[in-house]
């Protein structure tokens, strides 16, 4: 009896000891939740509100001295070319279409033109009169040295011959102007390529009528990777603005992109009506801008201060005040109030309340806002 009690309570140890130790300490206590702050929205893991949200970081930009400008954009007229004929005729081929690459001296039309037969005979009759008054002027100069005629005779061929050496001059200049070689034989002229560059303009077909006092140019060849911003400066901002600034330059088909750019000139005068002055300011397209676009044109701090830079889809402004909604670590979202330096259509730059690497709410603000009102 002894014995068997013996056996039970060394099996009762041997039990104490192997039992975990989880076990003996009793139930593990359940983790505090984090306590939400009164400004705090908590997001859940991949929830539909946090895939509907953008959280951008902050960062630092050049500081602008205006609020965007409107520009458009349009060619630098240093590399572009706008063609006329300078003959009257009709165009007979087409060699150059919109968007073709030409080089210097190039084909672009051939041109049926009456004026430039005459213009070759014009300058084959100077030539052959020319021949004619060179003789007659020897043939006198050796009679007044016979003593044959009189002074006055050889001074009136030689009156004929300066004549006719200015209109063969005039007749071999203008064949020269109109690129054309005098031993030309029929009446087809052809219009060429001044310079390098891309066709961007055509307004002429076959059969139409060419003038050289037409009002519109039959082409227009640009180099497309020197353009040019136009801005109207309005005549409170024309002290923020001077020749040589940098530029931003955005445009409505790359909402993503800027286009660094510099003031080349300022209008020295105001147009009467609108009150404003024209800036001309050359861009760096990088391929993408187009003549014509409409831009925001944005001149920066000459000092190059940084500023902190938000899309006011960021900003959510209660009364006097604006506020962000910045993330603190992931799913926690605070909302601060910020102080606004400058506000534009796109964007607007921060005084104070946030500092460059900070994580903001850029799209859903509104929700996040509204889910918080109704919170409290």
């Amino acid at each position: 009896m002894k014995h068997g009690f013996s056996s039970l309570l060394t099996i009762l140890l041997v039990g104490a000891v192997v039992l975990p130790a989880s076990v003996l300490a009793g139930p593990k206590p359940a983790p505090v939740p984090h306590a939400k702050t009164e400004n705090e929205v908590i997001l859940k893991e991949n929830s539909a509100q946090e895939a509907n949200l953008k959280i951008e970081t902050v960062t630092e930009v050049v500081a602008s001295t205006t609020e965007p400008l409107n520009g458009k954009i349009s060619f630098d007229e240093n590399y572009t070319s706008r063609i006329s004929s300078p003959v009257l005729g009709r165009a007979i081929k087409v060699q150059a279409q919109p968007g073709d690459r030409v080089k210097a001296g190039q084909a672009l039309l051939t041109i049926d033109s009456p004026d430039l037969g005459s213009a070759v005979a014009d300058y084959r009759k100077a030539s052959a009169d020319l021949d004619l008054k060179r003789k007659a002027l020897e043939r006198s100069k050796l009679l007044l040295d016979g003593g044959v005629i009189a002074h006055k005779e050889y001074e009136s061929a030689q009156s004929d011959m300066a004549q006719s050496q200015a209109e063969s001059t005039r007749t071999k200049s203008r064949l020269h102007n109109l690129g054309i070689d005098h031993a030309a034989s029929n009446e087809s002229f052809t219009l060429k390529a001044p310079m390098a560059g891309m066709v961007v303009d055509r307004q002429i077909n076959v059969g139409n009528e060419v003038r050289p006092d037409a009002p519109n140019p039959l082409f227009i060849i640009t180099n497309p990777d020197h353009l040019w911003a136009i801005i109207d400066l309005p005549e409170r901002d024309l002290n923020k603005v001077s020749i040589g600034q940098t530029l931003s330059i955005k445009v409505d088909a790359y909402p993503d992109d800027e286009f660094p750019g510099k003031v080349q000139s300022i209008g020295t005068m105001l147009e009467p009506v609108s009150r404003r002055v024209q800036v001309r300011c050359s861009v760096e397209s990088k391929g993408k801008l187009r003549p014509e676009m409409y831009a925001k044109v944005t001149p920066l701090n000459l000092a190059q201060q940084k500023v902190i830079r938000i899309p006011n889809s960021a900003l959510i402004t209660e009364g006097l005040y604006s506020y962000v909604f910045v993330e603190s670590s992931h799913g926690h979202i605070h909302k601060r109030r910020v102080t606004l330096d400058l506000q534009g259509r796109d964007y607007a730059t921060i005084k104070d309340g946030l500092k460059a690497g900070e994580r903001v709410v850029t799209k859903g603000a509104i929700l996040i806002n509204s889910e918080l009102a109704a919170d409290k």
